[in-house]
């Protein structure tokens, strides 16, 4: 029985380890504008939120949804830091196109939790 409960534990940690590697990758590349959405699409943004307990600031690359300032993006993961970073009000910022845009967050949580951005010029 041990070893049952030890199995969803070790396969958590292997699939964490596995994001951070992916997100040190894309981090940068997003950033610098490749990959992100044009004005109206899908593509990836770097979501920048204030880390609620230490202050400093949190990026995350994640699968979004474009429209012109408007930026959606969400997760099935209901324990997401990101979430509830974004949750918490602290600075929040959207990187699209190569360029830092602070935006106003909303957050509509569900089976699917939904952030929406909307980037200031």
């Amino acid at each position: 029985m041990r070893g049952a409960l030890q199995q969803p534990v070790q396969l958590d940690r292997l699939v964490q380890h596995g994001f951070r590697a992916l997100n040190a990758v894309a981090l940068p590349l997003v950033r610098a504008g490749i990959g992100g959405p044009p004005p109206v699409g899908v593509g990836v943004v770097v979501l920048e939120t204030t880390g609620r307990r230490s202050g400093l600031p949190r990026q995350v690359p994640l699968a979004a949804l474009r429209l012109g300032d408007t930026v959606t993006v969400s997760t099935v993961r209901h324990g997401s830091q990101w979430v509830r970073n974004v949750e918490a009000g602290g600075e929040t910022a959207v990187y699209t196109g190569g360029r830092r845009r602070p935006a106003a967050a909303r957050v509509r949580r569900g089976p699917l939790s939904i952030v929406t951005l909307t980037a200031s010029a």
